[in-house]
């Protein structure tokens, strides 16, 4: 699957779950920039989405809306994905 390099730069920093502040810190991102990004990457299942470090969140997930106040996660997929680049 195809991953573009905003997409592959963001999950960089997923191998461990990190808060919506956190990647917005280091990446230096545009709100727009990041929300999309990580909205992209979650429906490859790249990533998933929690609302606590041990709390994944299941069921219809709006990153646009809702994503400042979760915390992402690589998944395995998608971090076969990224050590395939």
């Amino acid at each position: 699957m195809e991953m573009t390099e905003d997409e592959f730069d963001l999950l960089d920093e997923l191998y461990f779950v990190q808060p919506y502040d956190y990647l917005q810190e280091t990446l230096n991102w545009s709100e727009d920039r990041l929300l999309d990004t990580l909205d992209s990457l979650y429906r490859k299942a790249f990533i998933k989405c929690l609302s606590a470090p041990d709390d994944e969140l299941f069921g219809a997930i709006n990153i646009l809306e809702n994503g400042k106040e979760m915390l992402f996660l690589a998944t395995k997929k998608g971090l076969m994905a990224h050590n395939a680049l």
